[in-house]
């Protein structure tokens, strides 16, 4: 086992598990001092190319956005966050992992689901792919409006044996996303693996939000998201003083002409 992932696993219990977004080298090399995950999400398709869904999002254009990300990571587990359309069968899936492994030197992956692909993970785990599971809200099955998850009886119980089941076929860790508070605790209790909450309470072993939002560089009003700073303005502010100095030939003075 990558002894990354070791480390994360043995955090559960004893230290919360910090894991961010990254789309390029540029961030990945500032998270990467401070996270112990970072993910190259399909959160991307809205994030980056204002797409409304992330079904959108390519492979390949996944790909040579993670061959930027692998320049800046270096302390932190990278993981590749698989498309919809890319693990379909066990075949498929197989080979569209063994690819982005070679291309990207990503050092996991990640599904969305329980049931429903129970071959693919057990069949990519088979093949000593590491493989961090996602329940709760899936953004690539989503139709409509996102709603939280685990609110009823039935709901519950289904989300609880699909994290056990992803638990009994190998994965290293689950995303749990928007899933209600006292069921993320079950989960997080019942479990000898990690869990990693996105809008589902402290009570997750780690936490996950897109880099994007957490620096306010988007106008996201989603609930769980807090804004911890607003990178917008300060980028505003330095490009109108780049104006101001132009227009005054201020810039570029001596000290940068040749």
């Amino acid at each position: 086992m990558n002894k990354k992932i070791k480390q994360i696993i043995n955090k559960k219990n004893r230290a919360k598990i910090i894991s961010l977004t990254a789309y390029s080298k540029n961030i990945a090399q500032i998270i990467d001092k401070y996270v112990d995950m970072t993910l190259v999400g399909d959160s991307m398709a809205s994030v980056l190319y204002n797409y409304n869904t992330t079904r959108k999002i390519s492979l390949d254009t996944m790909i040579e956005h993670a061959k930027s990300v692998r320049m800046g990571v270096n302390k932190s587990l990278m993981v590749f966050d698989m498309p919809y359309n890319t693990y379909k069968n066990k075949k498929l899936a197989l080979f569209n992992v063994k690819k982005v492994l070679k291309k990207t030197k990503s050092e996991a992956i990640k599904l969305e689901g329980g049931f429903k692909i129970k071959e693919i993970v057990k069949h990519l785990v088979s093949n000593n792919i590491p493989v961090l599971g996602h329940l709760g809200i899936m953004p690539q099955s989503v139709r409509g409006k996102f709603k939280s998850k685990g609110k009823t009886e039935i709901e519950r119980k289904k989300i609880l044996k699909e994290a056990k089941l992803l638990e009994q076929l190998g994965v290293f860790a689950i995303v749990l996303e928007c899933i209600e508070k006292s069921l993320a605790k079950k989960i997080t209790n019942e479990l000898k693996i990690p869990t990693i909450g996105i809008g589902s309470s402290a009570n997750c072993d780690g936490q996950i939000l897109v880099t994007d939002d957490v620096i306010g560089l988007t106008n996201t009003k989603i609930k769980f998201v807090k804004k911890y700073m607003s990178i917008s303005k300060n980028i505003g502010n330095a490009v109108k003083r780049f104006k101001q100095e132009v227009q005054l030939k201020k810039y570029p003075n001596k000290k940068y002409s040749y």
